[in-house]
């Protein structure tokens, strides 16, 4: 959040920088928000979760006293609370697409498939018609012929 606050608005890091705590009398929007990052930062990073209560006391202080937030900001805020909604829908969306992939693969597979089969089919049945045109055009009947070969062959036997 800090980071995209950084990135989308004007505000000016204070001397120090972005990651180190500003004096106190430094009230810039950019100065109050690196308080909040600071003070979030050591407390997600406490071993053992305990704050001393004067440091709390202190942090508690430097924080609430920043400066309010104008329109800007909180147009700012909604806009990045949209766009994490739309990034969770095009993950949503991209989830989806992969598993509509993997389906159309699957059947992509089958039909690869079947159109070998019907290509076996074709093939063969080709080889039948050819001859069968071959014996629609011989003008011997084939048993006929069938029995003149038996006839020859007992001839030279």
């Amino acid at each position: 959040m800090v980071t995209l606050l950084r990135n989308l608005t004007k505000l000016d890091p204070t001397l120090a920088g972005f990651d180190r705590l500003p004096a106190t009398t430094k009230t810039s929007k950019g100065a109050d928000l690196v308080r909040i990052k600071y003070y979030r930062n050591y407390l997600a990073h406490l071993d053992d979760g305990k704050v001393d209560t004067t440091y709390f006391g202190t942090a508690w202080l430097d924080i609430t006293e920043v400066n309010h937030w104008d329109q800007t900001n909180q147009e700012i805020m909604l806009d990045i609370k949209r766009s994490n909604d739309e990034i969770r829908e095009l993950k949503e969306s991209f989830a989806s697409l992969k598993r509509s992939y993997a389906e159309m693969m699957k059947s992509q597979q089958l039909l690869q498939e079947s159109h070998d089969l019907l290509q076996e089919d074709y093939t063969h049945v080709t080889k039948e018609m050819k001859e069968m045109k071959s014996f629609q055009k011989d003008p011997v009947p084939w048993n006929i012929r069938g029995k003149l070969l038996e006839i020859k062959l007992g001839m030279f036997q």
